[in-house]
């Protein structure tokens, strides 16, 4: 039981599905949605409120700006991409506090949460049943 425990305790350090992360950005959390994607899909669309700082690009010079004290929830398209993986290993080994969005904006929009951007969808904030 103790190894199970510390298994989902670690999961749940280091993830987060999109219903805590809207709560969260909803209560003022110290949690910045970080989209880990290009430039361009980005644009196109993103979690309102979110930054794009592409997992390729992240160094020391470029996270100089960022609050070490907030907690960076990196996402990318979804469960097919890895860029978020990517860019919260990177943005761990540059000193943040980092966890990963559970499905990425994919799974946000299938949750019924709006996005931001030149294609922006629509949401219906449905209430989650977990």
């Amino acid at each position: 039981m103790k190894k199970q425990i510390e298994f989902y305790e670690n999961k749940l350090a280091y993830q987060m599905d999109p219903s805590d992360l809207w709560d969260a950005l909803e209560n003022e959390e110290s949690v910045v949605a970080l989209d880990t994607r290009k430039a361009f899909g980005f644009e196109k669309e993103h979690i309102p409120t979110a930054i794009n700082l592409p997992h390729r690009e992240m160094n020391t010079e470029n996270t100089a700006h960022l609050d070490p004290s907030k907690t960076y929830v990196c996402y990318c398209d979804g469960i097919g991409c890895n860029a978020s993986t990517k860019g919260a290993l990177q943005m761990a080994k540059l000193g943040f506090k980092v966890k990963e969005l559970v499905g990425g904006l994919e799974w946000w929009k299938f949750d019924g949460y709006a996005t931001e951007g030149t294609a922006p969808t629509g949401g219906s904030i449905m209430s989650c049943a977990c």
